[in-house]
């Protein structure tokens, strides 16, 4: 018999948070499940705690494949699945007991929606959580469909779609490396309604490793393909995400995005990064990287924002004990952006005028 509900998780190198994944999916309160995991090129022991599981629950099956993109691993364990459902789960993330059950009663009563996510809330590393949430989805399609073509409203692993709304758009396309759930997202859009639980269903989980700054600079790009696709599918036109190996600048360009609003986008992402990299706790980290981008990635970026990026040094600086260093790098700030010398005295005159307004 097929199981309601296929939970999809792809590992690679996860060993240090896999077993917490692997087990918020087992107590579900949920229980008509199958769990496909599937390895795409792990070095270190993921696969081995994956096998232990199988051999204790036949619910999982695990599979490993020839190392691939995170894409092609994505469609492959999708393809395996057989459930009416697919639950979609990153192997760094926790779904709570009651996610299933919400999301498949949801689903079950609202036959025309082939695209569902949720809230999640965030936790650090170690697991404690913070107070931050990184999505805030709306509830309605027409709401979900205009977030789409500005960002992703919710979190990839509180997705859960209809397996023949998957397959109908053909999947994850290959050539994005990041920002691939948003892309799949707004073609199912296009094609089906969607709709977001204003239920938290999962911990999403903020670390260094997937942190790493090629991403960042890749999620940037792919980003902007993703948007530019929708709007040549929007005009008629063709698609060349359809065909395409990877996302270049070259691309971009050919696909109407101008080298300018490229760099604007990756020095937007790394600021981007070094905020959720500090919300982490990975002070230190956010120091090094924007210290390192100043020296290379930067020189195409807007003069304001390698200001805000000296000024974020300042604070991470003056955060950790570089005070000197906190000195030095808010002069510089100020050197990129002379205007920035009058906030100081502007925020000094708003609060003269606040105690004169109050007596």
């Amino acid at each position: 018999m097929t199981p309601a509900v296929s939970v999809v998780t792809v590992i690679l190198d996860v060993r240090r948070f896999l077993a917490e994944a692997i087990e918020s999916i087992l107590s579900q309160t949920f229980r008509d499940f199958e769990y496909v995991i599937v390895d795409f090129g792990s070095r270190d022991d993921s696969p081995k705690l994956a096998l232990k599981y199988a051999a204790e629950d036949s619910r999982i099956k695990f599979h490993k494949i020839a190392p691939c993109s995170l894409t092609q691993a994505r469609n492959a364990a999708c393809s395996i699945a057989q459930g009416r459902y697919i639950a979609i789960m990153d192997a760094d993330d926790v779904s709570l007991p009651d996610r299933l059950a919400l999301q498949v009663e949801f689903m079950d009563e609202h036959p025309e929606i082939a695209l569902l996510g949720a809230l999640a809330d965030s936790i650090r590393a170690d697991g404690q959580p913070f107070d931050f949430r990184l999505h805030q989805p709306p509830s309605e399609h027409d709401e979900i469909r205009a977030a789409l073509k500005d960002h992703c409203p919710f979190c990839a692993s509180t997705a859960f779609v209809r397996r023949e709304a998957f397959a109908a758009v053909g999947g994850y396309r290959v050539a994005l490396s990041q920002s691939e759930d948003l892309d799949l997202w707004l073609r199912i859009a296009e094609r089906f309604r969607c709709a977001a639980l204003q239920h938290v269903v999962l911990k999403y989980r903020f670390h260094s490793q997937q942190l790493s700054l090629r991403k960042q600079r890749e999620q940037a790009l792919c980003a902007l393909a993703v948007k530019a696709s929708a709007i040549l599918r929007e005009e008629g036109k063709w698609d060349p995400l359809d065909t395409a190996s990877e996302i270049t600048h070259e691309l971009l360009t050919k696909m109407g995005v101008p080298l300018t609003v490229q760099h604007f986008a990756i020095a937007e992402k790394y600021q981007d990064w070094i905020r959720n990299t500090c919300r982490s706790g990975e002070y230190e980290l956010a120091l090094r990287t924007a210290i390192a981008l100043l020296q290379t990635d930067l020189k195409h970026a807007e003069p304001w924002q390698v200001a805000k990026l000296h000024e974020t040094v300042a604070g991470l600086q003056w955060r950790t004990g570089h005070h000197l260093g906190s000195i030095i790098a808010f002069l510089r700030a100020v050197k990129a952006r002379p205007v920035m010398l009058g906030r100081p005295l502007k925020n000094v005159l708003q609060r003269i005028r606040g105690a004169r307004a109050g007596s």
